[in-house]
């Protein structure tokens, strides 16, 4: 039986047919062969078979035959700016690699960051994303408006957007890792943080943009940012981000200097909860994954960027197993050069899985609800995004599996989560097409390419001549 949910008035109506679908729903319903359809912005309905005959106002019918529908990807983790400093550093360890990468970070713009943010959006959403999210946390004084830059990059992209406001006060004389010339005040930080979430957020069902108070991490930020940072995203009704248990070295980090563990810290100022959620979490023991699973702050997997900083292994299985969301992904394409979510499906599952867990620790389907419906729950979206329901928003994937890549596996979620990265021949955001046929619909992918070339080497003269 199809659900469905008839919307009020005319919308115009996407048909798509004779496709399987993993609709990643609470049951994990699956058709072998199916339909979608789309009226306006939202799901209408959706089941076995074709589609309802009699529909009217149908705009486009789409002959999914061999392919597969799932949810848009949802990336809970990113630094877009970096997109222009992938390939540095590429034999170092976290901390290393941000002291060897800081001081050009530290000298961006908004010309840079602008086709930074165009290049990540680009690839991901060509790769099936369509919610991004970006923690922004580099502010050099007079250096433009760089969340505006990043929110309408976005916006020019057509994909649905958190941005995560990020923020350093901790610099190199406080005993931080970030140039003295790379942070803002606490003051400062929290004034353009408010600034941010009054101007851009938007907390309908529907919405484009969100912000999120994500000051940047235990050993950027100080304890009077984080506990403030709290309390302001609370004040405002966002949510909240940062980095947390990313390595051995963060925990020694945070003992050294606070007395406590990073789970231990966060909590002391206030930054566990169902609006909390943290990138990688990867040095997490029971009591920390119990924390995390009691008041219900999520994370933000990474699997390739923790093996470029050889970060280690997240206990994802156990995670799970205790309730935890758990999102996907990308990290900054400085520690994840491909920049691609897709990918971090496959990489999930297979790392994993050289984990205590073997190969019971994660299967493909848990992959493919890692990066969707997972990713929405840490987004605090679940009721939006993140699987197929009739009601939803109409963010969905049309992946081809019948070529050569694909063809072979007989199960289409296999395909997609162990085969090669698929193809997108559709990807639809709030009902409107984002990418056909592997190709970004509403930007230049050339264009992006030549600018991001051109500010990569324009940042990496910066600091010679400085």
């Amino acid at each position: 039986m199809a659900a469905s949910a008839n919307p009020e008035g005319a919308a115009a109506r996407i048909v798509i047919e004779n496709c399987a679908i993993a609709t990643v729903d609470a049951n994990d319903t699956e058709y072998a062969s199916g339909y979608v359809v789309v009226a306006g912005n939202k799901i209408e309905s959706i089941g076995a078979g074709k589609a309802p005959e009699g529909l009217e106002n149908v705009g486009r019918r789409v002959d999914g035959t061999g392919h597969l529908v799932t949810p848009g990807l949802v990336n809970t983790h990113h630094h877009f700016y970096q997109w222009i400093t992938r390939g540095l550093a590429t034999d170092h360890n976290l901390f290393n690699w941000l002291v060897a990468l800081y001081p050009t970070w530290a000298r961006i713009d908004e010309p840079m960051v602008r086709a930074a943010a165009q290049g990540s959006l680009g690839m991901m959403a060509r790769g099936g994303v369509t919610t991004a999210m970006d923690h922004h946390y580099v502010y050099p004084k007079g250096s433009g408006d760089l969340s505006g830059a990043i929110i309408g990059a976005a916006r020019e992209m057509g994909v649905r957007f958190t941005l995560a406001r990020g923020s350093m006060d901790r610099s190199e004389k406080d005993g931080g890792l970030p140039p003295d010339f790379a942070v803002e005040t606490l003051e400062g930080a929290l004034a353009a943080t408010e600034e941010t979430v009054k101007k851009h957020h938007d907390a309908s069902f529907d919405a484009m943009t969100q912000v999120a108070v994500a000051p940047c991490s235990p050993f950027s930020v100080s304890t009077e940012l984080m506990k403030q940072g709290a309390e302001l995203a609370r004040r405002l009704g966002v949510r909240l981000h940062t980095h947390g248990s990313e390595t051995v070295e963060e925990e020694k980090f945070c003992h050294e200097l606070f007395g406590l563990g990073p789970t231990d810290y966060f909590a002391s100022t206030g930054w566990l909860g169902e609006d909390v959620w943290m990138a990688h979490c990867v040095h997490m023991n029971d009591s920390d994954i119990e924390a995390f699973a009691r008041t219900g702050t999520g994370v933000a997997h990474c699997p390739s960027s923790n093996a470029r900083l050889a970060a280690g292994i997240a206990r994802v299985p156990d995670m799970l197993a205790a309730g935890v969301p758990v999102g996907l992904g990308v990290d900054g394409t400085a520690s994840n050069e491909s920049g691609e979510l897709h990918t971090e499906l496959r990489n999930a599952l297979l790392i994993n899985r050289l984990g205590a867990h073997k190969e019971a620790a994660l299967n493909a389907r848990q992959a493919l609800r890692l990066g969707t419906y997972g990713g929405a729950q840490v987004l605090g979206r679940a009721g939006q995004i993140g699987s197929l329901e009739a009601g939803k928003l109409a963010d969905l994937v049309l992946w081809k599996i019948d070529g050569i890549g694909h063809s072979s596996i007989a199960d289409p979620v296999t395909a997609i989560v162990f085969g090669a990265a698929a193809p997108v021949t559709l990807s639809l955001v709030n009902g409107e097409p984002v990418v056909e046929n592997g190709r970004l619909l509403h930007v230049d992918e050339d264009a992006i390419a030549r600018v991001t070339r051109d500010e990569a080497q324009r940042l990496a003269r910066i600091p010679a001549e400085s």
